[in-house]
C-alpha cells in the first residue's frame, strides 16, 4: 500500500478556507468532509484536512498556535517556476498572504512562501535536479 499523508490544519472559517485551497488547485473530497471539516486533495497521496476549531479540539487538548506564529512550514513541489509564481499569486488573491519570506532562487531550486487565511505557512517550490551543482 502506498503511504498517504493527511495534513490537519485548524481553521477559523471553514468555507473561506475551502475557497482558498480550491483557488490553489486543490479539490474537495466530500466523502471525508462534514460540517466541521473539509478534506482537500492535493494529489493521490497528499490531503489537507481543514478542521474547525471545535473539530480540532476533539482530536487534541493541545492549544492551537496563534496565526502570527509558525508551527510548521509545509513545502509543496510544483512543476515549474511559473507554477510557483501562480500558486503564490492565487494565495494573495484569495485571503492569503504572499511572500511572507523573501523568495529564494538557487538556480536549481526556486521557492516562494505564503500563508493561508489562518496563518499556516506554505512553501511552493520547484527543483530542476539536472541543473543542481555537483560540488
Amino acid at each position: 500500500m502506498t503511504r498517504m499523508i493527511f495534513v490537519n490544519l485548524p481553521v477559523t472559517d471553514l468555507a473561506r478556507s475551502e475557497a482558498f485551497y480550491e483557488a490553489l488547485g486543490f479539490t474537495k473530497n466530500p466523502q471525508f468532509s462534514d460540517d466541521g471539516s473539509a478534506c482537500m486533495v492535493v494529489s493521490e497521496t497528499i490531503h489537507v484536512m481543514l478542521l474547525t476549531h471545535a473539530k480540532w479540539k476533539s482530536f487534541t487538548s493541545r492549544q492551537i498556535a496563534p496565526a502570527h506564529s509558525s508551527e510548521v512550514l509545509l513545502a509543496l513541489s510544483c512543476d515549474s517556476r511559473d507554477a510557483v509564481d501562480a500558486m503564490n499569486s492565487a494565495a494573495a488573491k484569495h485571503d492569503g498572504t504572499a511572500d511572507i519570506n523573501p523568495a529564494q532562487d538557487l538556480g536549481f531550486m526556486y521557492n516562494r512562501n505564503f500563508a493561508d487565511p489562518d496563518g499556516h505557512v506554505w512553501e511552493a517550490m520547484y527543483m530542476d535536479m539536472s541543473t543542481m551543482p555537483t560540488d
